[in-house]
């Protein structure tokens, strides 16, 4: 049963412990199987489904592998990109803070409000809420909108925030 095991899990390793896994099943069922069933049949086709299940379970393995080798590939390509877009001369064409100001001056006035409360001056969403009689769903979608509208103010310079906010 091994050597049929080995000729399709390609490993002996493997072979050796389906065959194991087998017998334990067989063990374990013994009380319920009738003496009328042809044992060798049975133990044969009882590795044929493990060496299935066996070889299924790898190919899902080496195809979660992949996906997770193509995401981590592109990881490291947008790292890459970011980097080469990064431009030094971003920071001598205005100041940092000028420009978040800017950014943050072009949002609708109380979405301004609720954000510089929220993170700017650190406040909770129950405490701005309730200094603005709004709901604390109102408040974490003025949020939303925030962000949102900061993002694509500020796509030329996403590069510097993500290393200001890595510091």
């Amino acid at each position: 049963m091994k050597r049929f095991a080995c000729r399709y899990v390609l490993f002996e390793e493997d072979a050796e412990n389906i065959v194991q896994d087998v017998f334990l099943d067989l063990l374990e069922r013994k009380d319920t199987l009738t003496s009328h069933i042809n044992i060798l049949a049975f133990l044969f086709t009882a590795v044929k489904n493990k060496c299935i299940d066996h070889l299924r379970n790898q190919s899902v393995r080496q195809r979660t592998t992949e996906t997770l080798k193509e995401e981590y590939q592109i990881a490291l390509q947008m790292s890459l990109d970011s980097l080469e877009a990064f431009d030094l001369n971003l920071f001598a064409e205005e100041d940092i803070e000028m420009i978040l100001k800017k950014a943050i001056n072009s949002l609708p006035e109380k979405c301004r409000e609720i954000f510089i409360l929220s993170k700017i001056e650190g406040e909770k969403q129950k405490t701005i809420a309730q200094k603005l009689n709004i709901s604390v769903n109102t408040v974490e979608t003025q949020i939303g909108i925030a962000y949102k509208k900061l993002r694509e103010e500020l796509k030329n310079y996403l590069p510097i925030l993500f290393f200001l906010l890595s510091l």
